[in-house]
């Protein structure tokens, strides 16, 4: 079966880098009609720049997703250009690492409030769409440190682990609407986040790795769309660790 995402709107929250981005451009290749939605407008002008020479079909709408107006904002503009929204990806999310006794309230704040404030803003905008069109897919980016914990990221940890939550609260609440809700846990991926790590932490993440190599942000762009597609139809609730075997 091949794929295609033709006459589908996509909304895609973090679309200005990293996996967000790589995810847009999955859909997009696929003759999606993709709303890229970030708080960075510059990183937005440039996956546009980008998307415009490929001739993908896309919009750039710029959004703040711990601010609920503007998330509201931004899905209406979506619905009042294409008519509907089909997808959408939660993916927006930042790290403020630290050990707990250093931790500063803005710290645990601002990790809260953007990964899992964020996830519950667009999804609860996005659901009363997707309730009216009786269909609807949404996919939360959670992390498999969501799923295990890891030191020095206690609010990272739990903003994942609260999205896991939250998705599996919501793919009971909508699934009566014909609305999957699923998760992706990624592993060890290489984007910006990760390049600031040393060698050795990455030589020292990478021997945990069944596979014994890092992911790359295609590898997660290509489980969503198989998550978006009627291949997932009778998926919901599950939380999929795109890992390499990291965490079994």
């Amino acid at each position: 079966m091949e794929l295609s995402f033709k006459d589908k709107i996509v909304v895609v929250t973090g679309a200005g880098r990293g996996i967000g981005r790589s995810i847009a451009e999955r859909f997009a290749e696929l003759d999606a009609t993709v709303i890229l939605s970030d708080y960075n407008e510059e990183s937005l002008k440039d996956v546009a720049a980008n998307f415009e020479e490929k001739h993908f079909s896309f919009k750039t709408i710029p959004c703040d997703v711990t601010n609920a107006d503007q998330v509201n904002l931004m899905l209406k503009e979506a619905v009042d250009s294409y008519g509907k929204i089909d997808v959408l990806i939660n993916n927006a999310g930042i790290t403020r690492d630290t050990l707990l006794i250093r931790m500063k309230d803005e710290q645990w704040n601002a990790v809260l409030d953007t990964n899992l404030k964020g996830v519950f803003f667009a999804t609860r905008a996005a659901a009363k769409y997707f309730m009216k069109q009786r269909y609807g897919r949404i996919i939360n980016i959670s992390s498999v440190v969501g799923i295990t914990g890891n030191a020095g990221q206690g609010n990272y940890s739990a903003s994942k682990a609260g999205v896991i939550g939250f998705s599996k609260s919501m793919a009971q609440e909508l699934a009566g609407r014909n609305i999957t809700v699923n998760v992706i846990a990624p592993g060890f991926i290489e984007t910006e986040m990760t390049n600031v790590l040393s060698e050795s932490v990455k030589d020292d993440f990478i021997n945990k790795i069944p596979l014994k190599r890092a992911g790359t942000p295609k590898d997660v762009a290509n489980t969503a769309l198989f998550l978006a597609s009627p291949l997932a139809d009778y998926l919901t609730g599950q939380v999929i660790k795109v890992d390499g075997g990291m965490v079994m």
